[in-house]
């Protein structure tokens, strides 16, 4: 197996490799959690909770972890050898090393009745001991005795976070494709394996995966559903190799009914974990099992993955889920406001949903802050009010846009000549971007209804009122706009209006 540089994978592959040399209870004994092993690309770094383990891991490994490391790396790097101290010591331990008291960081002194053997042996750092498998089991309880007094207090349990469902979950033309896939895959998995979800972020991805382990959980099948980030996927892997529990690993994820896997993108360059996964992957498929990803981009686009991986994502069905378009962040808005039991009025709801365009996150905070803003006042959500409380988050989220910028965009991308919009020209195809052009000039800028009047061929403040009540309608009921060399959907003509204002 070809190895990538990344440090974690290449430690990964010299732990299961002397493992395999030395013996799976030596090395769990002597490799274990408490002792550590970093590489920085030039030396490899062996770090013991307490001298007698660096002494004997030196003494009596140090050949097999050059051997090791030649095998993997191709070369014999340094090795330093040093003890790792701990801050949550609370004194320091004695060992009896040839009738000499020793100081250990990390225990209260031992004496011969609480280790169980006298621990006898040379550490000359040139020979072993003939006694050295006597020593080995005084370090065994050794170790066992400092694991005890070290332990740190049980940690306090807390209730587990509530997962989302589907029901909950707000459909609309950017998302309705990877809803329905979802539903499918929860009610019969395996059904289309693997269901692969990608898009930016606050879309809706980890929405749908823990809707669908809602669902396993609620059909009495939560047991063999398992959900977890690619970071927690990784985390265990590593873990495993490092404590040669590789074999649970595998029984654990491989014998699953459904395994869900959040943030693929994570896995980038990571080797080891890809084939790992890839091997999974097959197992899985080979048994019918329900695989669920998700990702910020599509799988070809997962740079620095294994071919092999990416053909196997794109096997089954891939769905993006796009930012959500007006009348999705409106249904959003409706539920945010039910779920915390808050009044908002269906102005302010628009309001809010046009306004705020980037994602469901940012609607919630929205809301969220339309509640305390409320009740911190004492007066009720309406517009006015909702434009004050909103105006950091509303400015926030669009950058310094003059008038002239919104005519320029809106020019550009329905093909009009410059200064068209400030003529007399009454016709759909003037009219029309006109009044978008006021909506977005409501939207963007802080400019007063009079001054977008005048910019705009020098019309009273009520037509730049009812322009904006005109396109709000155009929203809610998804008219088109009928341009004579193209028929815009409102949304989208909007989201190529608001990339060119972007774009500068």
């Amino acid at each position: 197996m070809e190895l990538t540089r990344d440090d974690m994978d290449i430690v990964s592959a010299l732990l299961t490799a002397l493992a395999d040399r030395v013996g799976k209870d030596r090395f769990e004994l002597w490799f274990g959690p408490r002792t550590r092993i970093d590489w920085d690309g030039h030396v490899l770094t062996i770090g013991a909770p307490n001298q007698f383990f660096l002494d004997w891991i030196r003494t009596n490994f140090r050949t097999a972890i050059e051997e090791v490391c030649l095998a993997i790396l191709g070369q014999r790097p340094s090795l330093e050898f040093r003890v790792e101290v701990s801050d949550q010591s609370g004194g320091a331990a004695d060992v009896k090393v040839n009738g000499i008291v020793k100081p250990l960081v990390g225990s209260q002194p031992l004496t011969q009745s609480q280790s169980g053997t006298d621990v006898m042996v040379s550490f000359n750092g040139q020979g072993r001991h003939d006694s050295a498998r006597t020593a080995e089991v005084g370090a065994v309880a050794h170790t066992c005795q400092v694991a005890k007094q070290a332990a740190p207090p049980p940690t306090p349990a807390f209730s587990p976070r509530k997962f989302a469902s589907l029901s909950s979950f707000v459909v609309g033309a950017s998302n309705r494709l990877a809803m329905y896939s979802a539903e499918m895959v929860a009610r019969n998995p395996g059904q289309i394996t693997p269901l692969f979800v990608y898009g930016p972020t606050s879309v809706g991805k980890t929405h749908l995966l823990e809707g669908i382990w809602s669902a396993e959980r609620k059909a009495g099948r939560g047991t063999t559903t398992v959900y977890l980030s690619s970071e927690q996927f990784t985390s265990q892997f590593l873990e495993a190799l490092r404590g040669g529990g590789l074999p649970v690993f595998r029984r654990k994820y491989r014998g699953v009914r459904v395994l869900i896997l959040d943030d693929l993108q994570f896995l980038t360059g990571k080797r080891a974990t890809q084939v790992e996964l890839m091997h999974t992957v097959d197992t899985l498929l080979r048994d019918g099992r329900q695989l669920v990803f998700a990702a910020d981009r599509p799988p070809v686009e997962l740079n620095d993955f294994m071919p092999e991986l990416t053909t196997r994502l794109t096997g089954g069905m891939v769905c993006r889920i796009e930012p959500p378009d007006f009348t999705t962040r409106l249904g959003i808005v409706g539920y945010l406001s039910q779920r915390l039991g808050i009044e908002v009025p269906a102005d302010v709801q628009r309001f809010v949903a046009s306004r705020l365009t980037g994602h469901a996150r940012e609607l919630s905070g929205a809301i969220c802050r339309l509640q305390a803003t409320s009740e911190a006042t004492r007066q009720k959500i309406s517009v006015p009010m909702a434009e004050e409380a909103l105006s950091e988050m509303i400015q926030h989220n669009t950058r310094v846009v003059r008038l002239s910028d919104i005519e320029k965009a809106i020019c550009k991308v329905f093909g009009l000549e410059a200064h068209t919009l400030q003529s007399d020209d009454k016709t759909r195809r003037v009219s029309q971007p006109r009044m978008l052009a006021m909506w977005l000039a409501r939207k963007h800028t802080r400019s007063a209804l009079s001054e977008i009047g005048a910019f705009f061929g020098h019309r009273s403040h009520s037509t730049v009122i009812s322009a904006q009540k005109r396109v709000d309608q155009w929203m809610i009921c998804d008219e088109p706009l009928c341009m004579p060399e193209h028929t815009w959907k409102i949304d989208e003509a909007i989201r190529q209006i608001e990339r060119q204002l972007t774009a500068g």
